[in-house]
């Protein structure tokens, strides 16, 4: 592998991350809006921001990086998955 091969799939992690961790703060911000029995329509917003975002930025990284900056960029989102999940069973009682 070559240097920029490497730097260019830690990008892809780093905006896998970071998209990650944007789509899960939105996913907590609209069921909070959902729990709470107002505002519906800014949930259903968030809900469909979060699936529009996360579909652009992965056919984007796909068709413009093939396989690799594909997989580094899920791989982000998985890891930002792991940290959620983490964070939520911490505030579980």
């Amino acid at each position: 592998m070559t240097a920029v091969l490497v730097i260019r799939l830690a990008s892809c992690l780093v905006l896998g991350l970071g998209v990650g961790a944007g789509y899960f703060a939105a996913m907590w911000r609209s069921a909070q809006l959902f729990a709470g029995g107002g505002r519906t329509m800014a949930a259903i917003a968030l809900v469909v921001g979060r699936f529009a975002a996360i579909v652009v930025v992965l056919g984007v990284v796909a068709t413009r990086g093939g396989a690799g900056p594909l997989l580094a960029t899920a791989l982000g989102i998985v890891i930002a998955r792991w940290v959620a999940v983490r964070r939520v069973r911490a505030l579980a009682p």
